[in-house]
């Protein structure tokens, strides 16, 4: 029922857009998990998600050399620091995606603002 209501509103709603305005409400829709993370790459922040992921694959091959490294010995001391090193690697990369995970949502709920702008902005049009 619900989901019906959105496409007729959705179908209103393009029927008093321009064209371009149209495209635009078109390149607002909800995108899949793939989408999400492609563009995380063109906003102002793509540098810094690219130096993220870096680090997270450093982090990620050191976390993988403690755990070897950890299975490797069987000395009291050295189990101690290979296994709190990894969880130090493991830490590193789990804050790194919550970041990313932050800024996939911040970018959805961006999108859906926007949605809501231009329904708005229709919607005013259309009133005496």
């Amino acid at each position: 029922m619900m989901k019906n209501n959105m496409e007729e509103v959705d179908k209103l709603i393009k029927e008093t857009l321009s064209a371009e305005e149209a495209k635009f409400y078109d390149e607002l829709e909800e995108q899949n998990i793939l989408g999400m993370v492609g563009s995380l790459f063109k906003g102002k922040l793509k540098w810094i998600l690219i130096l993220m992921n870096i680090v997270h694959l450093f982090a990620f091959i050191g976390m993988v050399y403690c755990v070897l490294q950890f299975l490797d010995t069987d000395i009291t001391n050295e189990l101690i620091k290979w296994s709190v090193l990894g969880f130090v690697f493991l830490v590193i990369g789990s804050m790194l995606k919550l970041f990313t995970w932050q800024q996939m949502n911040k970018n959805a709920l961006l999108r859906e603002i926007k949605r809501l702008e231009l329904q708005i902005s229709v919607l005013s049009s259309k009133l005496p």
